[in-house]
């Protein structure tokens, strides 16, 4: 055999031998490998003995090595999943959680009620980041129509890509800090349903530092603060954007919500009430007028 010639990698080959210098999980690195080739799982396995480009090549050993440094697949794949729809999701903007979808569901069930009443619903979403909350409401009900805020132009240009490529027609995007620019309108805003999933994070926790966190934007993560400012000024603010019987839910973290309680019940709300998500942790606030 010739020494000088090695055999030219393969699918497989290379798989097996980036699990073995990595230790990063079959299941990651097949992912990673889609991305790399622009292979879907089915042509991955039917063409594992294929000779792998060297650009392809180079590509994958890259994703790999961010991979192994912690970097979150999301950002490496520029997608994540959310309400079994594909978001593109990059560093400008916090990768959507499978909580969040909860948060959905429970304003869908609201918002299906207030549309037995009216013949146009309306819902704020504040702090959008990729969009996730204010596409899948306007996606699952076609009929409202949707204002959705965030202070970063950058996370707003992801979110109107997003809003482009799957179809949502019905959503206002504005760059806002919180109410800036929503209040004292003439004609006034009003809105049905007014939905967060705002930094929550306290400044400094640990956490930050750790995991998926260290990759995302810290102003999406924290509000530099005891984690609460962004609960104090929805609570305070959206009274004056709801209709009458709107409400109000946000989600929190998982040992906020006795506080996040307290600021609505300092509000003039009728009902505030702390839901769990799935997994029966404290994870939402729902507060109507």
């Amino acid at each position: 055999m010739n020494k000088g010639h090695l055999p030219a990698p393969t699918l497989q080959t290379t798989l097996q031998q980036t699990r073995e210098e990595t230790g990063l999980p079959m299941g990651e690195l097949r992912i990673l490998m889609c991305h790399a080739t622009g292979l879907n799982k089915v042509g991955l396995v039917s063409q594992s003995h294929a000779e792998l480009p060297m650009d392809q090549l180079s590509n994958f050993k890259a994703l790999a090595a961010r991979r192994q440094a912690g970097e979150p697949i999301a950002y490496l794949v520029e997608q994540k999943e959310f309400y079994s729809r594909p978001f593109f999701v990059d560093h400008r903007v916090l990768i959507p959680r499978p909580e969040t979808e909860e948060l959905v569901e429970h304003a869908l069930v609201f918002l299906q009620k207030r549309a037995s009443e009216n013949l146009l619903t309306r819902v704020l979403d504040i702090g959008t980041g990729s969009g996730a909350i204010a596409i899948t409401l306007a996606l699952e009900n076609p009929i409202l129509e949707i204002s959705a805020t965030d202070i970063s132009a950058d996370a707003l240009w992801v979110a109107q890509h997003n809003a482009s490529a799957l179809g949502a027609k019905n959503i206002r995007f504005i760059q806002a800090d919180l109410f800036n620019g929503l209040l004292n309108q003439t004609p006034p805003l009003a809105f049905d349903r007014i939905c967060s999933n705002p930094p929550s994070i306290e400044n400094n926790d640990p956490h930050l530092s750790q995991g998926d966190l260290r990759f995302e934007p810290p102003h999406a993560l924290t509000d530099q603060g005891d984690g609460l400012r962004f609960y104090r000024a929805i609570a305070q603010h959206s009274p004056s954007l709801l209709r009458a019987g709107g409400g109000v839910i946000v989600e929190h973290g998982h040992t906020q919500q006795a506080a996040v309680m307290a600021c609505f019940k300092q509000a003039p709300f009728k009902h505030v009430q702390g839901l769990p998500d799935l997994a029966g942790t404290p994870r939402f606030v729902y507060a109507h007028l």
